[in-house]
C-alpha cells in the first residue's frame, strides 16, 4: 500500500482494489477509511480533529486523489501545512 502523504502525525495510503474511491489513513493507534468524494469516513475510526485535517487536505486535492484512483498511477501529494 503506498505511501501518498504525510503531516501532522498522519500517514496517508492508497491503494487501488477497493470501492468506492477512498484512501487510508493512520494516525497513532486508530485506522480509518477516507471517502474522496466527500471526506468522510468510510469505516474505522479517527479523532475529529484529524478527521478535520484529512477532510481538508482531501478537499484541496479532490481531483488529483480522483485522478490517482482512476489511473491507478499514485505518486506523492502536497501535505497539509
Amino acid at each position: 500500500m503506498p505511501e501518498i502523504s504525510r503531516f501532522y502525525g498522519i500517514i496517508v495510503f492508497m491503494f487501488f482494489n477497493d470501492h468506492p474511491p477512498h484512501f487510508k489513513v493512520k494516525y497513532s493507534e486508530f485506522e480509518a477509511n477516507i471517502l474522496i468524494e466527500n471526506g468522510t469516513i468510510l469505516n474505522g475510526d479517527l479523532p475529529i480533529s484529524k478527521l478535520k485535517l484529512v477532510s481538508a487536505w482531501a478537499e484541496i486535492h479532490k481531483e488529483e486523489l480522483l485522478h490517482m484512483w482512476n489511473s491507478k498511477v499514485f505518486h506523492k501529494i502536497e501535505p497539509l501545512r
